[in-house]
């Protein structure tokens, strides 16, 4: 059987290879679930983008136009935290999206 390595085997500092931003991995492919922007119930309050912890939420001037599918994990608070009376933000499984 194979000894694996434990956390004092690792050299200091060599978890990542190179210096890298978010926008380095896409990291969209781990979603379950995905927010579908309805834009006609749309107030443009940008709480969603607000509270989105990916940064997922595209913002032109003012107003919300859609999701950053790459970055988007799925995580639904955007759908939870949308004001709306008729929610603005739906979230499918990503298997009905495709």
């Amino acid at each position: 059987m194979l000894k694996k390595n434990g956390w004092k085997d690792i050299a200091e500092g060599n978890l990542i290879d190179k210096p890298a931003t978010a926008l380095d991995y896409k990291t969209g492919s781990w979603r379950a679930f995905r927010p579908l922007w309805i834009k006609e119930n749309c107030i443009h309050c940008k709480f969603c983008w607000l509270y989105c912890p990916d940064m997922a939420i595209k913002i032109e001037g003012d107003k919300m136009t859609g999701f950053i599918y790459d970055y988007c994990k799925g995580c639904g608070i955007c759908a939870k935290v949308c004001p709306a009376k008729k929610t603005a933000i739906e979230m499918k499984k990503e298997t009905e999206c495709k």
